[in-house]
């Protein structure tokens, strides 16, 4: 686990290839697989392949996403916020992270692109942007788009020198 912890790393370049229909329901099984609080398993995932959307989600928030359209997908997690309370931001995140984790150990890389709580411009949440252009009902909280692809790009793993534990308290700070 450690040594796929150290080479995952955010990728934002993607080659021009289609992922695999078993490799894309193996890392949605990963979200599916994720603890939730309580066992509510509130997260959904809405998957999007079509390149319009892709090239309008990229626009969900200033310069932030901006990959999201040369991405051949992106998953939406989201959660069903009346069937858990504030956990469903910690419970999507969770899934979310398995899902990029069982993306990389495929061979894929992904990159998150942060929903919840920014802005696509000053009258719009990216929220309430991106509910609006995939008719996401109220109900659901989005947490995040998870991009996925082959690599187009190279990013070096951490290091042993990298894992800090200067970050690490026992029993007080």
């Amino acid at each position: 686990m450690i040594e796929l912890l150290k080479t995952r790393r955010s990728i934002r370049k993607y080659e021009d290839r289609e992922i695999e229909k078993e490799k894309l329901e193996s890392i949605l099984k990963a979200g599916l697989l994720s603890p939730s609080s309580k066992g509510r398993k509130p997260w959904e995932f809405l998957v999007i392949k079509d390149k319009e959307k892709l090239e309008k989600l990229s626009t969900s928030k200033p310069g932030g996403s901006l990959w999201l359209a040369d991405a051949p997908l992106a998953i939406v997690v989201m959660a069903n916020k009346e069937i858990t309370s504030d956990v469903w931001i910690e419970d999507a995140s969770i899934a979310a992270t398995f899902m990029q984790l069982e993306a990389h150990s495929l061979g894929l890389g992904s990159c998150w692109s942060q929903v919840r709580e920014r802005n696509y411009d000053n009258n719009l949440s990216s929220e309430d942007y991106v509910r609006k252009l995939l008719n996401i009902p109220n109900k659901y909280g989005i947490c995040c788009i998870i991009s996925i692809g082959y690599p187009g790009e190279n990013r070096p793993s951490y290091e042993e020198k990298d894992i800090d534990f200067t970050k690490v308290h026992y029993e007080e700070i």
